[in-house]
């Protein structure tokens, strides 16, 4: 399998890659469009500030390239928030694949939330086999409950904790870091 983690410099992609090689498969890093484009599945990380990451897709020309993406796409934490209409964070504009804005979390919350947290109403081949259980997550910004939600999560409100539009996937937490629950999210993706 041609597993790409799209490498633009504000991902957490070597926790990713060790996931990966945990499930057997060795997962190549990659900002060059042509390999992306021909890879069997990739993967779209982010962590860090919504703007500046937005600004390093748009230095290497991967703006354009993602939402136009045909085989099965996973954007993790930032990523999936990237892959949104826009973000409060930075008053940043999104890909447009999911049609929802995120928003920071209330000022009577503490913020970022970080730690492990309850995943529910779960639909789709992503959590193939899975009930609700907890996944880890370190975010202050989020996508409201929509009706691409394929799962959500509480702190505070309902929100969105995975989306899908038809080949993109989108996870707020970090399957990487949530156990034999995330590896199987991450096999489960795999096997799409």
């Amino acid at each position: 399998m041609n597993l790409i983690i799209i490498d633009y410099g504000a991902g957490n992609i070597q926790s990713i890659k060790f996931a990966f090689q945990r499930l057997g498969v060795e997962a190549t890093l990659s900002n060059d469009a042509e390999t992306i484009s021909k890879a069997d599945k990739v993967i779209f990380p982010g962590v860090g500030e919504a703007s500046s990451a937005v600004g390093k897709l748009w230095e290497s020309g991967l703006h354009d390239l993602i939402p136009d993406l045909t085989q099965p796409v996973l954007g993790i934490c930032l990523g999936m928030q990237l892959m949104c209409n826009s973000s409060e964070e930075g008053n940043t504009k999104g890909l447009e694949i999911f049609d929802t804005d995120v928003v920071k979390f209330n000022s009577g919350l503490k913020v970022p939330q970080i730690g492990w947290n309850k995943i529910e109403n779960l639909k789709g081949e992503l959590f193939n086999g899975l009930n609700n259980d907890f996944i880890y997550l370190v975010h202050s910004f989020y996508a409201p409950k929509t009706n691409e939600a394929i799962a959500t999560s509480t702190y505070g409100l309902e929100y969105s904790a995975a989306l899908q539009k038809d080949n993109f996937y989108g996870v707020q937490f970090h399957p990487e870091k949530s156990g034999e629950y995330g590896s199987k999210i991450l096999q489960n993706f795999l096997n799409l």
